[in-house]
């Protein structure tokens, strides 16, 4: 009498076909966001070993470090010509911390706050140092996740 003529999708294949591809797209989103803060990070590393390089030039050319906190230094740095924009975290959360000692004209504690706290990355190979206070700039603690550089 009647043929039943089925060209299409039911429902619950339908349903069973969003819903595995929702918990796909999930675990690809979460593996993606750790990408993302590692992605970060290393360009954290990358512009406070730029800023390290500026400052080691500043140096040969001026005998000492700039001095005052991270606006003035990278102001300086603009000036002599070792540097051209002002690196500025990825996330705008906050800028990157310079302190400059003049007891010793040689030493500056440079950091950037990393988002992955992970000791083999990095972090690993880092100046950790315990605070410093110093008469100019911002004290800096050197404890992890802190990334930081030293003459």
């Amino acid at each position: 009498m009647f043929k039943k003529n089925s060209k299409g999708f039911t429902l619950i294949e339908l349903l069973v076909v969003i819903a595995i591809i929702g918990i796909l797209s999930s675990v690809v989103l979460a593996s993606l966001n750790s990408a993302r803060k590692k992605a970060r990070d290393g360009r954290r590393v990358s512009e406070i070993g730029q800023i390290k390089v500026a400052l080691e030039l500043s140096f040969d050319k001026n005998n000492t470090y700039p001095t005052g906190n991270y606006a003035t230094a990278i102001a300086t740095l603009k000036t002599d010509g070792h540097i051209t924009q002002t690196p500025v975290d990825p996330l705008n959360t906050g800028v990157y911390v310079y302190t400059y000692c003049p007891i010793s004209a040689t030493d500056y504690h440079l950091s950037a706050v990393l988002e992955e706290n992970n000791i083999t990355g990095p972090l690993a190979s880092d100046a950790d140092s315990a605070v410093q206070t110093c008469t100019t700039g911002t004290d800096v603690a050197g404890a992890d996740p802190t990334y930081d550089l030293r003459p």
